[in-house]
């Protein structure tokens, strides 16, 4: 397993991590993400171990606290060996301050995962959204006396815009605050929208990218495709953990997915995580799997590249036309602000 820094820090983490969204299933939305067990995650953190991924996340909302709960106990006894990232920021009770990343909020939840996953400390501890109601410099001093305290070593953020990520990197700075080194996001083949102003602040800034639903909520889990029905029983059917993606569009990108893995003897989904790991800023691919076989699969998604005219075929079948200002200033200004992707080459170059 290749490992990556995260970010401007020195800690390095496995390029596929763990999610944990399939842990419990306690209630309907998290029920089509998955149903594991505790013995079944055990089971998981067995595989994902003997393959030196190491890194697993999860969330206090997952399954209602449940699936930290789980992970806990799967990971008992060998808590030396793994590394923990955990959010909160979104609801998790019914009082007023139940919510959102006041100081209050914060410390109360962060405090309640840890009795959860059974330890004193989580290596990695992300927003899980931004809060607009509380002050940027309440939050980052909340989360500074989770660091001091050694509860938390890293902290993180997960789908913030531009300037909530950049306005919080600032006042870091400012006050001599921790520093956000990592940003978890959305991104996919068929959901690249993450390029366009996130993936140069993380270029600029060197925050590292964690990747969440890299097959776009399992429309690139190969079980789609072109003329068939949807699988039935899974999030892609119940229409839950990612927005509709054109139907012509991800078939197009399906189409090239299985070209390329009939070359290469993978798999569709093994392509489409493979060619994340090749784009910039990536520390870590956070992969699922409701059993073995799944992560198995995903785990093969390692070890190998793509071709350089593998990847070009895979950027030109799913690219699409960006969102202003980005497509001006892509197209009247390119020379000196040219798509990100290819930003960190033109920026080494004399």
């Amino acid at each position: 397993m290749e490992f990556r820094l995260l970010g401007a820090s020195g800690l390095k983490v496995p390029v596929l991590s763990l999610g944990t969204a399939t842990f419990g299933g306690t209630n309907e939305f998290f029920r089509a993400w998955g149903t594991t067990t505790v013995q079944e995650a055990t089971r998981l953190v067995d595989i994902c171990l003997e393959a030196g991924l190491n890194l697993f996340d999860t969330a206090d909302v997952y399954s209602e606290g449940v699936a930290e709960e789980i992970l806990g106990k799967a990971i008992a006894g060998r808590r030396n060996e793994v590394m923990i990232a955990t959010k909160a920021t979104f609801r998790t009770g019914r009082g007023h301050n139940d919510v959102g990343s006041s100081r209050y909020h914060l410390i109360k939840a962060c405090e309640a995962s840890l009795r959860r996953l059974g330890t004193d400390h989580v290596e990695l501890y992300q927003l899980h959204g931004f809060d607009a109601m509380t002050p940027v410099e309440e939050t980052l001093y909340a989360l500074e006396h989770l660091v001091r305290s050694g509860k938390v070593l890293y902290i993180g953020c997960s789908n913030f815009s531009g300037w909530h990520l950049m306005k919080s990197l600032s006042l870091s700075e400012k006050y001599g605050l921790p520093r956000h080194v990592a940003h978890q996001v959305y991104y996919s083949l068929v959901n690249r929208e993450f390029e366009w102003e996130l993936m140069p602040l993380a270029i600029d800034q060197k925050v590292g990218t964690l990747v969440w639903s890299p097959l776009a909520g399992g429309q690139l889990s190969g079980k789609v495709r072109r003329g068939q029905p949807l699988p039935a029983n899974s999030r892609v059917s119940a229409g839950v953990g990612a927005p509709e993606v054109p139907e012509e569009h991800l078939y197009n990108v399906v189409d090239t997915l299985a070209a390329i893995a009939q070359e290469t003897g993978k798999t569709v989904p093994q392509i489409a995580i493979n060619w994340l790991l090749q784009q910039p800023t990536i520390s870590s691919v956070v992969i699922g799997a409701r059993n073995e076989e799944q992560l198995r699969q995903n785990l093969g998604a390692t070890g190998w590249n793509l071709t350089a005219e593998q990847v070009a075929k895979l950027d030109a079948v799913s690219g699409r036309t960006p969102i202003y200002p980005y497509w001006h200033q892509y197209a009247v200004n390119g020379d000196r602000n040219p798509p990100p992707t290819q930003w960190a080459v033109k920026r080494r170059t004399p």
